[in-house]
């Protein structure tokens, strides 16, 4: 008996226990984890530059409700396991106010089970996979387009260029299978052909039979879904093959600058899609200062990673004000029905937090250069196609 009176006292008052004593000399402490060492290490630092900038630039304007925000932030190093203990940590041990959520769908999936039962309204700034919004959290807000919609306006692009037959192949992990199977609905929808539609295990290095195998389907186009590895070790089984798609896209990879520096010349004409692009007049609010004090920073062109970290900083400040307090259940009610402007656009949720006022831009990398695409009222330039 006494052991059921000792849990109905925990239950009272745990969430007393994870809230510290407000303090307005303290700073409102924001914790995440990032996979800063391991399989994620690219995208997950340029993420953290641009968390970072939000954090000065939120500072250098004296705050968020009148105190200082500081970010804690770890390395999980891409490992699912140890992100789930670090934002265990982060919640019961340094007891941070509130928290991001950390890059990739999986360490994402990993995590979301524990600031569900802490009540922590996460935005996910580094995930997209559909599932994550499948499994009916109550805290978990999209900050871009969700992952089967990654390929959508690549593929009404090619239907609106003639191209019919298309081979789709992707990694085994979540967030490549929700690009994949996404991507394959949407030719459907297109009245596109898919030829080949096939998986191969995450962390494959040479992947020449897959691309034999694309060869042999005729395909005329190629979509590569998976992170920056399978973008590169694509391309380059491309060569190795001597064989080339009219069109070549790949998911995540070939936004980053890496992706040119590792491949040069073979670079030039891949596809992706991008959540955020710096380009001419037509942009977000904000978005010219953000990119001017991210290259004087860190004196190099920023990606969507960085953008989407900072914008997941706006719309936590942005709720915040319209809250008035640090009440975790209050942001979760303002931030499901917020509709708000960032500097990649604009947020605004569904019932179960994913993302539906975002879209993505199709990029494709010409003559050294990356170039807007797609959708035609924003692009730089035309695509071009081998």
């Amino acid at each position: 008996m006494k052991g059921l009176n000792l849990l109905v006292l925990l239950i009272i008052f745990l969430p007393c226990l994870l809230l510290k004593p407000a303090n307005a000399s303290e700073p409102i402490e924001i914790g995440l984890t990032l996979g800063l060492t391991g399989k994620y290490s690219e995208m997950s630092n340029i993420q953290m530059k641009g968390f970072k900038l939000w954090e000065d630039h939120v500072n250098s304007k004296g705050g968020i409700l009148g105190r200082k925000v500081r970010l804690v932030i770890y390395d999980d190093k891409g490992d699912p396991r140890i992100a789930k203990a670090l934002y265990e940590h982060l919640i019961l041990r340094d007891k941070v106010d509130l928290v991001f959520g950390p890059y990739s769908s999986e360490i994402t999936e990993a995590v979301l089970p524990v600031t569900e039962q802490y009540g922590y309204p996460v935005l996910v700034a580094g995930a997209s996979s559909d599932r994550l919004w499948q499994k009916g959290y109550e805290y978990v807000f999209g900050v871009y387009a969700p992952a089967s919609k990654y390929a959508a306006g690549f593929l009404e692009m090619l239907a609106m260029n003639g191209y019919r037959d298309i081979a789709i192949v992707h990694a085994d992990d979540s967030f490549s299978k929700d690009v994949a199977s996404g991507a394959k609905k949407w030719a459907l929808r297109f009245g596109l052909n898919v030829l080949l539609f096939e998986g191969f295990k995450k962390g494959t290095k040479n992947l020449d039979d897959m691309a034999q195998r694309v060869k042999a389907s005729r395909a005329q186009v190629l979509i590569v879904c998976g992170h920056f590895d399978e973008a590169v070790n694509m391309r380059l089984s491309l060569k190795n093959i001597k064989w080339q798609p009219k069109a070549y896209y790949a998911s995540v990879g070939p936004v980053i600058r890496k992706f040119l520096d590792v491949l040069k010349a073979d670079a030039n004409y891949v596809f992706s899609s991008s959540q955020w692009e710096h380009h001419g007049s037509s942009t977000p609010p904000g978005c010219h200062e953000f990119y001017s004090s991210y290259t004087k920073a860190y004196k190099e062109d920023p990606s969507y990673h960085a953008a989407v970290a900072y914008a997941a900083g706006q719309i936590l400040e942005t709720a915040l004000k319209r809250s008035g307090n640090l009440d975790r259940n209050r942001l979760r009610d303002i931030l499901s029905a917020m509709d708000t402007m960032t500097i990649i656009g604009r947020y605004g949720v569904d019932r179960t937090g994913v993302q539906i006022k975002h879209f993505n831009l199709i990029i494709q990398w010409q003559k050294g250069k990356k170039e807007i695409v797609w959708p035609e009222d924003l692009r730089t330039a035309k695509p071009v196609f081998k």
